[in-house]
């Protein structure tokens, strides 16, 4: 067959196939010009769902009257002229063909003024003949943009939209995701001359909250937790969830690189690899995202419809945002769990299988659970039932972030964390248990004496226990702190004395234990270490190379005598690498054989240091590590690390 040109007409029609899906991908095209024309104010108007009509009005910067019939034409545009310009692109539109392509499907009308006219101009194009006729008209400074009757003249593709309801749907939500990411514009969203939204401008910190919480809801507000982060020209903003706030579909998943909205494999991989030990399979992780990067190190260029974008360094972006959202996550408080209340302490619910620990306290909150108690009922009255009432959690690195919900959850959970302690059951003189209605008057401030919590406690242990010792088998309840290293608990046996130090140590050993022979996982770093070797360093990496796999390190060669840490366990993320890793080649190569368990035990005593005061935050977390991270494997009768305590010849002594 011979080849032709195509006419204009079947040219524009075929590239509106690729710009103009549904409706929505109209509004998309228009709001999008409305923005880059600085436009603080968008009306949409919508009817039968955009079948009908589409109407987009503006109080951009407009449009001139010789320039009118030339937007209308096939890649006219005024965003870029040269091919600098396409590799260094900030506005959302660029290609020229939106206008184009939507009159070559429907009859369209664009009227604008520009500050320095006297008048407005209409351009009208109707899809069949493409002829464009000026007329004068009213109009204020801005733009106006009509699209009635879409695909009237494409029938096939008309038959394919779907109800008016649906239709209306998708384009609500593609408003949602343009209010989110320019907060200074108010846009208003009308529906058959019903106003559906009206989003107000956003300015200050309160009112950007606000209208965060108006497109995603206030329950995501109340379990969002802000992000700022800055590498070189690549930064990170806006919020996660914890995940409390994870749903049960992907339709709160927003996320821009810088400005416009993205749906792009590498972004949405680093996400969910941060979320993946955090979250059910049947979970999905909600956020509001915005990265922002030189527009000379990423392509946007690269789909039709702008959703995805290609990044000249994948592998920096991917993992900065791996390691932005997984450091989040680790520094949210995670104490507010229901499973709070079954316990003297808090046992975090979102833990990865080598033990990563999304939950922290607030220093706040700390500060009254380390008070080191010269009395336990006063300790237990005046601090837990006075102090936990007014504490203040702060806003999480950001002052957008809602927390009158985190406030009252987190007093709670504080509160709860001690109730195991004073509801203790008790007896009295004649070994008749006392009524948890009468605690509160056990623990009044300055109670003392024979009738005390505390004494009573006591010697219903000394007459469990009695003079022979239990087998350790479980932990049980936090009670106290003794001389800084030693945390006292309680279970349904007797009273226990761990050793925190030995604790420590057990914790990340077990971080490091390879549970059904899987491989640790391998947290990528931010920026890969590049570390010199000697000949024998990279002779022990490639001999070892399968055991330093299985370990989560992720060691490459580069060259003869370099080596590149591009990842590393959990336990070692917020180590100095570059002399941890170094001395461990060291060691090993004074060592006749290399196994895991060698490399496991130089690790745990180079990254465990003796201390000699913990505080009961610090012991609490500890014993809360080691049950998730060991289950039913948590070795009691090895390490020496927990005795039981035999109360009953000094409460003997003190009841003769």
């Amino acid at each position: 067959m011979a080849i032709k040109i195509l006419p204009a007409r079947l040219a524009n029609q075929i590239a509106a196939g690729e710009v103009v899906e549904r409706p929505a991908s109209v509004v998309k095209e228009l709001v999008e010009n409305s923005i880059d024309s600085g436009a603080t104010r968008i009306d949409v108007d919508i009817e039968k769902g955009g079948s009908k009509l589409i109407r987009v009005r503006d109080n951009g910067s407009g449009i001139e009257k010789d320039e009118l019939s030339l937007a209308l034409s096939r890649h006219a545009t005024s965003k870029i002229h040269s091919l600098d310009d396409l590799e260094a692109i900030l506005s959302l539109g660029f290609r020229g063909e939106a206008l184009a392509s939507i009159s070559s499907v429907s009859r369209l009308t664009l009227t604008s003024r520009t500050a320095t006219q006297s008048e407005a101009w209409s351009a009208y194009a109707e899809g069949r003949d493409m002829a464009v006729q000026l007329t004068p008209a009213a109009h204020p400074v801005g733009t106006t943009v009509e699209v009635v009757d879409l695909f009237f003249n494409t029938p096939a593709r008309r038959k394919f939209l779907r109800t008016e309801k649906t239709e209306f749907t998708h384009i609500d939500e593609l408003l949602k995701r343009i209010a989110l990411s320019c907060f200074s514009i108010s846009i208003t969203l009308r529906h058959n001359g019903n106003v559906i939204r009206q989003y107000r401008a956003a300015k200050t910190d309160i009112q950007i909250e606000k209208r965060v919480s108006a497109v995603c809801g206030s329950r995501f507000m109340d379990h969002a937790v802000a992000i700022t982060l800055d590498h070189d020209e690549l930064k990170l903003k806006g919020w996660i969830t914890t995940p409390d706030g994870a749903r049960s579909q992907s339709d709160l998943q927003y996320c821009y690189v810088n400005g416009r909205m993205m749906r792009d494999k590498l972004i949405n991989h680093a996400i969910r690899q941060s979320y993946e030990s955090a979250l059910r399979p049947e979970q999905f992780a909600t956020y509001v995202l915005f990265i922002d990067i030189d527009p000379h190190q990423v392509d946007v260029n690269v789909h039709p419809a702008k959703h995805e974008v290609r990044f000249h360094q994948s592998r920096l972006v991917h993992d900065f945002i791996y390691q932005a959202l997984s450091d989040a996550l680790t520094q949210s408080i995670e104490l507010v769990k229901p499973s709070i209340a079954k316990s003297a302490y808090a046992t975090p619910s979102h833990f990865n299988a080598q033990g990563d620990d999304y939950s922290v306290q607030e220093p706040a909150v700390s500060s009254f659970l380390t008070k080191k108690p010269t009395d336990l009922n006063q300790w237990i009255s005046d601090d837990v039932l006075i102090n936990s009432d007014s504490v203040k959690p702060k806003r999480n690195h950001h002052p957008n972030m809602a927390s009158s919900s985190i406030q009252r959850k987190q007093t709670e959970a504080y509160r709860a964390l001690f109730e195991p302690v004073f509801q203790t059951p008790c007896m009295d003189d004649s070994g008749v248990a006392v009524d948890s209605s009468d605690t509160t008057e056990l623990i009044k401030p300055g109670l003392q004496g024979s009738d005390s919590l505390t004494s009573k406690v006591f010697r219903n242990e000394a007459s469990k226990v009695g003079t022979t010792l239990f087998q350790v088998t479980e932990l049980g309840k936090a009670l106290t702190i003794l001389e800084g290293q030693y945390l006292l608990m309680q279970n349904g046996h007797g009273c226990l004395l761990v050793d925190l130090n030995k604790a420590a140590k057990l914790r990340v050993e077990g971080q490091l234990r390879l549970a059904d022979n899987q491989a640790l996982k391998s947290q990528p770093l931010l920026i890969p270490l590049s570390l010199p070797m000697t000949l024998d360093d990279m002779a022990i990496v490639a001999i070892n190379h399968q055991v330093f796999s299985q370990l989560g390190l992720d060691l490459k060669a580069k060259g003869k005598n370099t080596i590149m840490v591009m990842g590393v366990p959990q336990p070692l993320r917020q180590q100095n690498l570059q002399q941890l890793i170094p001395q461990l080649f060291d060691y090993l190569k004074s060592q006749s054989t290399i196994n895991m368990g060698l490399i496991t035990q130089w690790i745990t005593s180079k990254i465990v240091e003796n201390k000699s005061q913990y505080t009961f935050s610090e012991a609490i977390q500890i014993v809360s590590d080691l049950e998730h991270i060991w289950g039913k494997e948590l070795p009691f009768n090895h390490y020496n690390w927990i005795q039981p305590v035999d109360f009953s010849a000094p409460i003997s002594a003190l009841l003769s």
